[in-house]
């Protein structure tokens, strides 16, 4: 195992989630989401995220993402302690896009 993986843990491969059938949770606003946004993501704002949970399925792995990766860390850790069982923070929108 390398020093990066050691400090750092696995790398996740976001277009294979994504090829698997993950679901992209953009949670920024929609204004924000409606300037750019990765294809066939869904925009839950992260103030009304946990209103919304009920439209997300709870089956699928589930990416988070945003601008920075701030807000989708956050809404990462709302998921898995509303019982989500795989979430992953993508980071920033665009630097994801660039993955998968």
């Amino acid at each position: 195992m390398g020093l990066f993986s050691t400090l750092f843990g696995k790398s996740t491969d976001f277009a294979q989630l994504v090829k698997d059938g993950a679901i992209i949770l953009d949670v920024r606003t929609p204004g924000e989401y409606a300037s750019g946004h990765i294809k066939g993501s869904k925009n839950f704002p992260l103030q009304s995220l946990q209103q919304n949970l009920s439209k997300i399925p709870k089956d699928k792995v589930i990416i988070t993402c945003c601008a920075s990766g701030m807000r989708s860390g956050s809404a990462k850790s709302i998921l898995l302690s509303s019982g989500f069982k795989e979430v992953h923070n993508g980071g920033g929108w665009t630097s994801l896009k660039g993955k998968i």
